[in-house]
């Protein structure tokens, strides 16, 4: 944990974005010029995409979590693929000695 309390291990699953919108106020700078922009994250759940609108203190932290979970998921196939080759392994092996 850091020091402010927060998980600096915690994995993220999903997409970091920016929105850009107008606010819909004619005096805004937004009207005629530069839409809003405001940092989100995107996922996945239950089948229907789901948005988190973030503070800009929140963006390096969401990154860093996205990354672990990238970095988990590629070590997990990496895994999955190397057991799935072994019983491939096995099972030819084992039809080899049958047919002996």
């Amino acid at each position: 944990m850091t020091k402010d309390g927060k998980d600096d291990a915690s994995m993220l699953r999903g997409k970091l974005t920016t929105f850009r919108r107008r606010c819909g106020k004619p005096s805004c700078r937004c009207a005629t010029g530069e839409p809003h922009e405001s940092p989100a994250l995107t996922y996945t759940e239950g089948g229907r995409t789901k948005t988190l609108t973030l503070s800009a203190s929140e963006v390096k932290e969401v990154r860093a979590a996205l990354r672990r979970y990238t970095r988990a998921k590629a070590q997990l196939e990496r895994s999955a693929s190397t057991g799935l080759q072994a019983l491939q392994r096995r099972r030819a092996a084992g039809q080899k000695a049958r047919r002996s």
